[in-house]
């Protein structure tokens, strides 16, 4: 029962701050885990925008000459323009190769061409021209190094080709600035094209050519999305997300910068936390239980000790009294298991010595008496009464002993209730019969007379419902007889230090007996000493004279019918 109390608290105080730390701590992990990613995407846009801005403006260079060139065909520049433009376009940091050519469909000579398409003045004419590609990386041999190709064609009124200027800017040149970034190797991050093709890529993802070869369901989103933003973040599955990306698109080319990273790696701090919360929460834990062993510990200590005093004093082993060490409910527990104790002491004590049919009040003010609790008594006046039935044993030979022991039992019962009434003290059952007396311990008798006299009176009234009650059970009426006497006679326990009885001892109590024997059913016979307390108070219905056995002379005896008063 102790182990199932300290498992009991243990689940009462563990339990709840357990939960408590698991639910602060996954709602925790939740929101700072959402504030992480939140921020990964924003810090990832804003490095993918700058990346993009920085390429951009080396692509915008050579493109804004070669819109200056676009230019020339409504100018009144001539050859010598277009040549400024060109030349300035092979000096632009970066440029490695400028090629202009000019076509028709009968390919004549590149002089004879030129020579075709110029107005009065000596300057080239097309009607029109765009950039119409920017071709991915490549090697070229020439320069040993991957270029970057923007195309331009030049047409004419009828929408003719007469032309075409390429102008091959070194890969390496605009992935410079992009370089200086740390992210860039450390990080999953490539360019690729408008259909997923890698056009250059981190050690990271070495080994791969196409983004989304793999049907991962991030790379897969990023891919839908670049066709419809021009930025964007994806999230994968799980929590925290296998993978995280992000992507921006180049305004000056058809390219998309991708950065992605692992979910695991972006939430790492949290993750740690994650670590050390545990721990912090383990050791809270630990803490809570060296705290049951201490307080709770001693709690039980202190519950066992009581146990332990309970199961002795339910084998009859009054333990000393508990002492009391604090005020708190285990201190109250204390207190109440002594009173009871001592309650139970005294239960007992009336039990043994004064007998189970005493009022309890009258017991109790016996037991404030030294002598109470002694062997022996001390000589003192009293008024016994004695009661009988009359005639039982022929009744009870006449039914079954079960019969004979039920009636005995709703007999004494009734008896009982009177005589308790009246203060009486029960001595003894002697078959059928009661032995009874009222002490006035250090007052005067002449009280008690009078109560033996009211007890005697009504157990006969008393007996008229009994009756009516056998008569209902089919069992027979019976009469009872009554004698009353006042005597000196020895009041104390009378047995041994094993076993004792509060009663009396003394020829008061025999003559009562013989008392008793003249009483007819329903009559209450008092000696003359008793007769001489209350004459006064008390209605006769007959006084005769006899002798009784065992006594020299004879005793004037009185039939008592009723008392007119019923306490002085």
């Amino acid at each position: 029962m102790i182990k199932s109390l300290k498992q009991k608290l243990s689940l009462l105080l563990i339990l709840p701050v357990a939960l408590l730390l698991f639910l602060a701590g996954v709602s925790g992990f939740i929101y700072v885990r959402n504030v992480l990613l939140d921020e990964w995407q924003k810090a990832a846009i804003l490095k993918l925008e700058r990346a993009a801005h920085h390429m951009d403006m080396r692509l915008s260079r050579p493109m804004e000459w070669i819109k200056m060139f676009h230019e020339t065909a409504e100018s009144r520049g001539g050859p010598a323009t277009q040549e400024l433009i060109l030349t300035r376009l092979k000096n632009l940091e970066g440029i490695t190769n400028v090629n202009l050519k000019w076509t028709d469909k009968h390919s004549e000579p590149s002089h004879m061409i030129m020579q075709k398409h110029m107005d009065g003045k000596g300057m080239m004419q097309f009607h029109r021209a765009i950039i119409s590609e920017v071709t991915a990386p490549r090697y070229d041999a020439k320069t040993k190094q991957k270029t970057v190709t923007l195309i331009s064609d030049f047409k004419d009124e009828s929408g003719r080709l007469v032309g075409r200027l390429e102008v091959s800017l070194g890969f390496d040149f605009l992935m410079q600035d992009i370089n200086k970034y740390g992210w860039w190797e450390s990080s999953m991050t490539c360019l690729v094209d408008l259909s997923g093709r890698y056009l250059a890529h981190s050690t990271a993802m070495k080994d791969r050519t196409r983004l989304g070869e793999t049907n991962d369901p991030v790379e897969l989103a990023v891919m839908k999305s670049m066709s419809e933003k021009p930025y964007g973040t994806h999230l994968g599955p799980g929590h925290p997300p296998k993978l995280v990306s992000g992507f921006y698109k180049i305004k000056q080319a058809p390219w998309v910068i991708v950065m992605s990273a692992p979910g695991k790696d972006i939430l790492a701090p949290i993750v740690e936390f994650r670590f050390y919360y545990a721990i912090a929460g383990s050791f809270c834990i630990l803490f809570i239980l060296v705290l049951i062993q201490f307080v709770g510990g001693r709690m039980v200590r202190q519950i066992r000790k009581i146990s332990d005093a309970a199961k002795q004093v339910a084998r009859g082993d009054y333990v000393s009294p508990l002492p009391i060490t604090s005020s708190d409910e285990i201190g109250q527990l204390k207190t109440s298991f002594n009173t009871m104790v001592e309650g139970l002491k005294e239960r007992d004590f009336i039990r043994d010595t004064f007998g189970r049919y005493m009022d309890p009040e009258v017991a109790r003010e016996l037991m404030k008496r030294p002598e109470a609790g002694r062997l022996g008594g001390e000589q003192r006046e009293v008024a016994v009464l004695m009661s009988d039935i009359r005639g039982f044993t022929p009744v009870s030979e006449s039914i079954s002993p079960e019969e004979t022991i039920r009636i005995l039992n709703h007999y004494f019962s009734h008896m009982i209730e009177v005589i308790q009434r009246h203060k009486g003290i029960i001595v003894d059952f002697y078959g059928d019969g009661i032995l009874v007396f009222f002490d006035p311990l250090e007052g005067p008798v002449k009280k008690e007379v009078r109560r033996a006299i009211h007890c005697g009176l009504e157990m006969q009234q008393s007996m008229t419902l009994f009756n009516k009650e056998m008569k209902l059970e089919n069992l027979p009426e019976l009469q009872t007889g009554i004698g009353i006497n006042v005597g000196e006679v020895v009041v104390g326990n009378i047995g041994s230090s094993t076993r004792a009885k509060y009663g009396i001892v003394g020829s008061a109590v025999n003559i009562t007996q013989r008392i008793q024997a003249e009483a007819k059913g329903g009559e209450v016979i008092i000696s003359d000493s008793a007769y001489g307390f209350l004459k006064n108070d008390l209605k006769i219905k007959q006084a005769f004279s006899t002798q009784l056995k065992g006594v020299n002379e004879k005793m004037n005896l009185h039939i008592v019918e009723s008392v007119q008063n019923k306490f002085e």
